[in-house]
Order: C-alpha cells, then structure tokens, then sequence
C-alpha cells in the first residue's frame, strides 16, 4: 500500500499573476496618460501599439537589466529598473515612464476564482499566506482586490531581503502559516522562482499565465481535499 502524504493544513499564494492578473496594458497607457492630463505626450499609433505590448511583458524584459531580481530587495531598485526597462523604448520620455510606474498598482485586478477559492480555504480552516517577489507594498491593492481579510500573512520580498526561490524565504512564510513544511501548499505561476520550497517538503502547484478572468485556482482545493 503507498503511504498517503501528510493532509495540506497551509497554503501559500504568489500574488502578481497568481491571485490578480498582470492588467490590461491598453487601460495601463491610457490611465497613466490621463494622469499626465495636459503634460501627456502625443504619441503616435505604432509608438501606443509598441509600448503596450512592451508592458505585457514588463518583467520579462526586466529580466535582461537585472537578471538576478535585485528590484524586488528595494523600493527605490524596483522603481529604477522599471524606468531602465521602459527607457529601452524609443520616444518613451521619463515623465510618462514615472506615470505608468505610479498607475501600474492600480491595473492589477482579482481573478473572478481568487476570492471564492480563499473564502473556501478559510472556511475549512487553512491557513494562507501571500509571498511575492516585489519591490512595492501590495497591501493597499490586497485591499483594493477583497483579499485582506481572507488570509493570514503576507511576505514581501523587499521586506524580508530575500527573493524566491530562496528555500529561506519560504521558511520565513512557513513559519508564518504556523505549520509543518510536508503540510503545505505553493501555489505560483513560475516554474523558476515558486519551487524554492520542494527542498522543506512543501509541494507545489505551477499554474501557467493565463489571460482569461479565471486563472484556475480551483485545482487548489481539489488538491487540499485530496
């Protein structure tokens, strides 16, 4: 007879692209336009169409200037390299570059299976804890989202000065949850940062990028009631 493994009593959720998607970048240009009001460049078509599929893709791109994540060890980092990274963009001058920066918290938004899939973790008593790479505070857009009050603890990388997948800072958010490592669930989007945890017996679940209001976050507690 083959063993069963140890029931899951926690879980942790990446945040950007795991529990809000990565926002639309149509809406992303147009409101940090808005906000530029009169100040706000005239851009032509191609340049509006090239700049919008850039920000799809914002981080990808990062990749190239900071390879090893050093945004999300510092607020001021984080800001820098997005402004590098956009700056790579031909005509794309920093004023409209700081308003796609201070807007971009805004166009994140709850996956239509984010807050039934955490209301029923916490009804059957799991615990839940969010862990992101990140150089800003998600706390205002966990709020914004209905997320706060549906789970227990929140890690962030510029904070705890680690980055995923450094197995310490899943021992940081396991230490949060309060419960044994072989007990717990990682749940992310990334097949390169969210399996720092296998090394303290936390299993784990990669679900891809996906462009649809539904992300799939079901698999979840199919996986808690198994």
């Amino acid at each position: 007879m083959i063993p069963s493994a140890a029931p899951i009593t926690g879980v942790i959720f990446d945040f950007h692209t795991t529990l809000v998607d990565g926002g639309d970048p149509v809406r992303w240009v147009d409101d940090a336009l808005q906000r530029m009001g009169p100040a706000a460049p005239r851009l032509g078509e191609d340049q509006v169409v090239g700049l919008r599929e850039y920000l799809r893709d914002i981080w990808h791109h990062a990749h190239a200037i900071d390879p090893n994540s050093d945004r999300d060890l510092s607020q001021a980092r984080h800001r820098d390299v997005f402004a590098a990274t956009v700056a790579l963009l031909p005509g794309i001058d920093p004023p409209l570059i700081d308003a796609l920066y201070a807007v971009m918290p805004y166009q994140w938004n709850a996956f239509d299976d984010t807050r039934p899939v955490l209301r029923e973790l916490k009804a059957r008593g799991i615990r839940i804890v969010v862990l992101s790479n990140i150089g800003i505070d998600i706390r205002p857009c966990l709020d914004r989202a209905g997320i706060t009050d549906l789970v227990d603890g929140v890690v962030l990388s510029f904070e705890a000065g680690l980055v995923k997948p450094d197995p310490a800072i899943f021992a940081y958010a396991v230490k949060l949850l309060g419960v044994p490592g072989n007990q717990v669930l990682m749940v992310g989007d990334s097949a390169r940062d969210d399996v720092g945890g296998v090394s303290l017996g936390i299993r784990t679940l990669i679900l891809p990028r996906t462009d649809g209001p539904v992300h799939g976050l079901g698999t979840v507690l199919r996986l808690v009631t198994a």
